[in-house]
């Protein structure tokens, strides 16, 4: 059975830099760079006329940063994942577009393999985000979520007490294996725990479930595992 091609789009200002990324792309089997954006605005315009699964996005360009152009894509319907390329990982560009619905982030200086694995993990529906980065990272700005309303605070309370503990767990940066022995169950049992998360609270993967957790305050920063 022939393996299910990857449809990529590169996004950035600096042409350099896509045709790095094109290059170490190309050579993998499974991957496709399919279109190439110089600006947020022409990322959203690709979307829209041609089947893309994966975009790897630059978040300061011109005309259109990628915060806003990740918040119009993520908003559409079929919308494909976004994982941003930044600079910094303490960076508030990072923080912005994981609230807008980026499945994650990575350097702009990660070596190749480590690029691949984001980009095939993404497609697969899981977050790219390392956990000590996003813990870091949400908890530098912390300060700016807004406090849960009582909608929110409605659907948590639609969580099972297992299924709130794992929520906060993979807050915490824990993977389903982690999660699985730390709770002593199967590893199967955490990931249909997780599915129910997801589909209560309306969230897509594991990077909105963790900013989720800490805008309703069930993490909170300097919290410990």
């Amino acid at each position: 059975m022939s393996e299910q091609v990857i449809r990529v789009m590169l996004v950035d200002d600096q042409e350099l830099l896509r045709a790095g990324f094109r290059m170490i792309l190309s050579s993998q089997p499974g991957i496709e760079v399919v279109a190439e954006a110089a600006n947020g605005a022409g990322a959203v315009e690709a979307v829209r006329t041609t089947e893309i699964d994966v975009v790897l996005m630059d978040v300061r360009m011109p005309v259109m940063d990628g915060v806003e152009a990740t918040r119009l894509i993520c908003a559409a319907a079929e919308r494909p994942r976004v994982l941003i390329l930044t600079t910094f990982d303490l960076d508030d560009y990072a923080f912005a577009a994981l609230k807008a619905g980026a499945s994650g982030f990575l350097l702009k200086d990660v070596p190749p393999p480590d690029l691949v694995s984001g980009i095939r993990s993404v497609h697969s529906g899981d977050a790219v985000v390392a956990p000590s980065t996003t813990r870091r990272l949400l908890e530098r700005f912390a300060v700016h979520l807004p406090s849960p309303g009582a909608a929110e605070q409605a659907r948590l309370s639609g969580l099972t007490s297992r299924e709130r503990e794992v929520l906060v767990l993979v807050a915490r940066g824990l993977s389903n294996t982690e999660i699985a022995d730390r709770l002593n169950l199967a590893e199967a049992t955490v990931k249909t725990h997780l599915g129910r998360v997801l589909a209560k609270l309306g969230l897509r993967d594991r990077a909105q479930v963790v900013v989720y957790a800490y805008e309703t305050g069930l993490v909170t920063p300097h919290s410990t595992d």
